[in-house]
């Protein structure tokens, strides 16, 4: 497949490290030193579908298609306010599509685990067209008390349209169960037999190994799979890396050893958006003219599962 149109969207409030300074013990030197964030975007008065809706009808009108033409919709997502229908039938209705389509989790990897089920559904001849959809509010998953999680996210949707075409050169998707690094759990409503006490728990995340899971999970991921499609390291024009922590990306450009201008990088003013990380900086580096046919993108993303996935594609 290829991609033929992007698209994101963003909340309007713009929250500075020094805005959280005033109400939590830190600062805005304690926190842009330990992850390069100054600033993201948080939900107040939208609603998350909204925001998808937007990123999805920007994708769409650059596409040149319309919702008709779409043959699958598949949207990542990791929580919202909706239990059921998933998140993409609730988007769907706002958008006007009606094609199949369903919704996974797989938190900060989800837009790679995407392009890699799109790209399956391509080739066994199903679909023609497909939208993905990323939409993530990760700051409503935080208690915003705890000062070593709730200043690394930030809100938002990136989209993408794929059609024919054979410039999705290869997929990698990895996994190592071990779900109490990163984690939170919500109370469901109760049942007259139910024996067990559930607890609202925020995000936990043990920062030191997600750290070394995501540096040694994108490194090597990368490299097995530009070794498996045949690609040279130097001929990969752009590695488009999920926006975690600068420090996380700054280990993992110098494991990798390539040029940091050849990293694009946002999270300064977006934090981390979860798996609308890789398709919002997509889009805005497709935008500003920063792509040409047949450069070279690496996609590596990781997160909690712990699940990590890379994908290589040609412009």
């Amino acid at each position: 497949m290829r991609i033929i149109g992007t698209g994101s969207a963003l909340p309007k409030k713009v929250v500075t490290n020094d805005m959280i300074a005033e109400f939590l013990n830190t600062s805005d030197e304690w926190i842009s030193t330990r992850t390069g964030i100054k600033s993201r975007h948080v939900i107040t008065d939208e609603k998350l579908q909204d925001l998808g809706a937007e990123a999805v009808m920007k994708a769409l009108e650059m596409s040149g298609l319309s919702v008709a033409d779409i043959d699958l919709f598949i949207v990542s997502n990791v929580v919202s306010e909706y239990g059921t229908p998933g998140l993409s039938c609730i988007v769907a209705q706002k958008v006007g599509l009606s094609c199949p389509m369903f919704d996974i989790n797989c938190a900060c990897p989800g837009f790679v685990y995407a392009l890699d089920m799109a790209e399956a559904y391509y080739k066994a001849g199903k679909v023609k067209n497909v939208l993905i959809a990323c939409i993530e509010e990760p700051t409503r998953m935080v208690n915003w008390e705890d000062r070593s999680t709730c200043v690394l996210f930030g809100d938002g949707a990136g989209a993408v349209v794929l059609t024919e075409g054979d410039n999705v050169k290869g997929t990698k998707l990895h996994s190592e169960p071990d779900f109490d690094k990163i984690w939170m759990t919500r109370s469901l409503t109760e049942s007259r037999y139910l024996q067990t006490k559930e607890e609202e728990v925020a995000l936990q995340m043990k920062g030191r190994e997600v750290f070394r899971f995501a540096v040694n999970a994108c490194t090597n991921g990368v490299k097995d799979l530009l070794d498996e499609v045949g690609i040279k390291k130097e001929d990969v024009t752009w590695f488009m890396v999920h926006q975690a922590n600068k420090r996380i990306l700054d280990a993992i450009i110098d494991y990798m050893g390539v040029p940091a201008e050849r990293c694009p990088v946002n999270i300064y003013d977006h934090g981390n958006s979860s798996s609308a990380s890789c398709p919002i900086l997509l889009d805005e580096c497709n935008r500003k003219g920063m792509f040409k046919k047949g450069d070279i993108i690496v996609f590596s993303a990781f997160g909690a599962g712990l699940l990590s996935g890379a994908a290589v594609l040609e412009w």
